[in-house]
This record gives structure tokens, C-alpha cells and sequence, in this order.
């Protein structure tokens, strides 16, 4: 189930954002020292913005935002598609069906907007996920010490 961030849902984020394995094609996990100090006791709400939640717990995150500030030209302006999951989600397709709920929600909200998606080429899962979802690259490219691809959902139009 796609859900909105509650207070319950603090010590998930926190552990998403400070885990290694989650993190490992993010540029590294974060302090939960400092997580905990600056983590509100609601994390952050805005439309987009989905807490992946799975018999009452949070299992992972997925953000769809306007890339306004991202590295690449062909991705700005369109909206970006992040996901985080925690590690014991990993492998059951929830990654999957979550991205794709989120996806269909956007299609509802904004009919015929493309969507991008970027991700390091080793993180193999990663890949897999966007062509599994319909993107197709558009570049590859170096950031962050590690070749980078940059995946194109093409708009969804609506039907008569």
C-alpha cells in the first residue's frame, strides 16, 4: 500500500537512510546520530511522495519530484522517480508493484508527462526495475565516481 509519511514511520526512514546496503549506490549511508537529531518526528509530506507500507510498516520510500536540479540536461523539468527500500524487502517485487502504483497515480495527476529515472549501471536490481517499468535509456554518464544511467518513461496518453 502507497501512504503518505506518518510519526510511526520515523525509525524506518532513519534506518533507510543509514543503511549501507540501501545506500550503496547513493553515495554511502548517512549518521543516524545525525539522522536522529535533524529526522522531523513526521518525516516530510508533499504530493509524490509515498511511504511503501506493508502489513502496518514501512518497508520503503518512493519520491516522484520535479528534477529541477539534476545533473542532466534531458531530466530537468521532467519528474523524477527515486526508490528506497529497506534490505529484508528486497527480492519479493514489492520495489516493482510500488513504483508502478506510484506511476499509475502520477498518469492520473499529470497525464502525458514523461518521467525519468537515474541509477549507477552496477546497481544491476536497479536497472532491471526501469526496464521492467518502461524506461529506456537516454545517456549514460560519469557523477559520483561511477557511470550513471538516465532512463526515459515516455508520457502515458490519456484515452478517449
Amino acid at each position: 500500500m502507497l501512504r503518505e509519511p506518518e510519526a510511526r514511520d520515523r525509525a524506518a526512514f532513519i534506518e533507510l537512510l543509514a543503511s549501507p546496503e540501501v545506500n550503496a549506490y547513493l553515495g554511502g549511508p548517512r549518521l543516524r546520530e545525525e539522522l536522529e537529531r535533524e529526522m522531523p518526528e513526521v518525516p516530510e509530506r508533499w504530493p509524490g511522495s509515498f511511504v511503501v507500507d506493508f502489513d502496518g510498516a514501512m518497508i520503503g520510500q518512493i519520491l516522484l519530484r520535479r528534477a529541477t536540479g539534476h545533473r542532466r540536461p534531458a531530466a530537468i523539468g521532467n519528474a523524477d522517480l527515486g526508490y528506497l527500500f529497506l534490505p529484508q524487502a528486497w527480492g519479493f517485487g514489492y520495489a516493482a508493484e510500488a513504483c508502478a502504483a506510484a506511476l499509475d497515480w502520477f498518469d492520473g495527476v499529470l497525464p502525458g508527462e514523461p518521467v525519468v529515472l537515474a541509477t549507477q549501471t552496477a546497481n544491476v536490481g536497479s536497472m532491471r526495475l526501469a526496464a521492467r517499468l518502461g524506461f529506456t535509456e537516454v545517456e549514460r554518464f560519469h557523477a559520483w565516481d561511477a557511470e550513471q544511467w538516465l532512463g526515459l518513461r515516455s508520457p502515458v496518453t490519456p484515452s478517449a
